[in-house]
């Protein structure tokens, strides 16, 4: 009788590729409905249409590669992508633009390197970055007001309606204006205007969306707990220094996309450390170059700037911070005896 040998894993989980993407897409819609409610029904489409993208690239590329299409298509992890850079744009962002991002994405920040599972940057911030770098006018355009049926103009035409009534600074940009002229002025979130309590509406859906995906165990709590406990260290420490030139920790964790990059984009099991303390190090990374960028750097926020640099130095922390193996005892280096 012949013996199979079996490759390790010998025991494994039953969480399923497709399982967890779905429950991240579930997790996403508390913060899909905050946005549509706030900012018009722009991050419906743009939603819907970047999963529509990701999912014709992926189909595409998988064609070309020889690969088996619909078996695929199935695991969800382009759809996923798709939707994270849906909830990353404006609202008023114009048709072309998530076809471009979501080209560079699924073309070349994934199958070139791959396909899944070997690409070492994240796809959605890969496009994100390179659309902001790129059409910064386009990427920074943000309502300031429901937007209602002016949101399906801005998708099928490219141009947003009456655009001077409708658009203006996040709460990031005027807080960058502020401290950089005129010291900051410390908004709030109740009474400060619809952007500031818009603002912290999402980032608390999207918290709400992360405590789920930690209850069903699809992220570990290491990444996100670092991560936001480092950016809020170190607001808290400028704060308390000057708190006319430096924002509260408040403001940093409920601004932005802050809580989307703790919980949904920073926990990339393929781009991210994979060691316990590889993905301490590495969250509190991310949460550190956040704040340098948004304080000091060129743009306001930083979360795709933050990740993928933070996705250079995963391999390294994972090789630096390689658990000891069971049954072995660590090296002790001692004097040689003459």
């Amino acid at each position: 009788m012949a013996l199979l040998s079996v490759s390790s894993p010998h025991q494994r989980s039953g969480q399923q590729t497709p399982k967890l993407m779905r429950q991240v897409i579930y997790a996403t819609l508390p913060a899909l409905l905050a946005l549509s409610v706030c900012f018009g029904l722009g991050y419906l489409l743009n939603s819907l249409w970047c999963m529509l993208l990701a999912i014709v690239f992926e189909a595409v590329c998988l064609k070309l590669r020889g690969k088996a299409v619909l078996f695929f298509l199935k695991d969800g992890s382009a759809a996923v992508t798709g939707l994270l850079l849906g909830l990353s744009l404006s609202p008023l962002a114009p048709w072309w633009l998530p076809v471009i991002g979501l080209f560079f994405a699924i073309v070349i920040a994934k199958h070139l390197y791959g396909g899944l599972g070997q690409n070492p940057f994240n796809p959605a911030m890969v496009a994100y970055a390179l659309l902001l770098v790129s059409f910064p006018v386009e990427m920074t355009r943000w309502p300031q007001q429901l937007i209602d049926l002016s949101s399906w103009w801005s998708f099928f035409t490219g141009n947003p309606l009456q655009i001077d009534q409708l658009t203006g600074a996040t709460v990031l940009d005027t807080l960058r204006q502020q401290s950089q002229y005129q010291g900051i002025t410390q908004p709030s979130f109740l009474a400060d205007g619809h952007l500031s309590a818009s603002s912290a509406l999402v980032n608390l859906s999207f918290g709400l969306g992360g405590l789920y995906l930690l209850r069903q165990k699809v992220i570990q709590y290491a990444i996100p707990v670092s991560m936001l406990a480092s950016l809020s260290l170190m607001s808290l420490l400028f704060y308390c220094v000057d708190s006319q030139h430096f924002a509260s920790p408040i403001l940093h964790l409920l601004s932005g996309a802050t809580m989307m990059a703790a919980f949904f984009i920073a926990t990339d099991p393929v781009s991210a450390a994979t060691t316990p303390l590889g993905r301490l190090i590495y969250g509190a990374g991310i949460g550190l170059l956040i704040y340098i960028v948004r304080t000091w750097g060129g743009y306001p926020d930083a979360v795709a700037f933050a990740v993928l640099l933070m996705n250079l130095a995963a391999p390294m922390l994972d090789h630096l911070c390689q658990p000891r193996t069971f049954g072995h005892q660590p090296i002790k280096w001692t004097k040689k005896q003459p």
